[in-house]
């Protein structure tokens, strides 16, 4: 079984109490993921984040393919983390870790995104110029959303 790993960084120039706000929204998810991915929220959004939260999506992640992505935040803890593990969807595997911290200036975020693509060989064979490329898009697009909203770290 291959796994990968996304790694991702990301400085912001606001507090870590307005971080923590946005990021810890599920409902936020909507404007930080690409329009032509069609993400919207089924259930599970309607209280503050905590662990044991079951969110369900529909999304449509690659070549027009909807589906639905069931996920749930297994780890929390306020200012500091959270963990989202997809339940069902589209990864044979998904496991990500965000965590956020407090630097001078403001914040920095750390996405850690460990994967598993479904189809065995097939799956991975489409991995390097499908699936990764997909991925890279979509979390330099959720990058540059959150420039666009809190503004550039100088």
């Amino acid at each position: 079984m291959k796994i990968y790993t996304l790694h991702k960084k990301q400085k912001l120039p606001i507090s870590l109490k307005e971080g923590w706000a946005f990021l810890s929204n599920p409902k936020n998810l909507k404007i930080i993921t690409p329009d032509y991915m069609s993400f919207d929220i089924l259930s599970g959004a309607e209280k503050p984040m905590f662990a044991g939260q079951v969110i369900q999506y529909l999304v449509t992640p690659m070549l027009g393919i909807k589906t639905k992505w069931v996920s749930e935040i297994t780890h929390f803890k306020e200012y500091e983390y959270f963990v989202d593990i997809q339940l069902y969807g589209p990864y044979a595997l998904w496991h990500h870790k965000h965590f956020i911290k407090e630097i001078e200036g403001g914040i920095e975020l750390e996405d850690i995104i460990d994967y598993k693509v479904p189809m065995g060989i097939l799956g991975r064979l489409v991995h390097p110029f499908l699936v990764k490329p997909k991925l890279e898009e979509i979390f330099s697009y959720r990058q540059q959303k959150l420039i666009e909203t809190f503004g550039e770290f100088k």
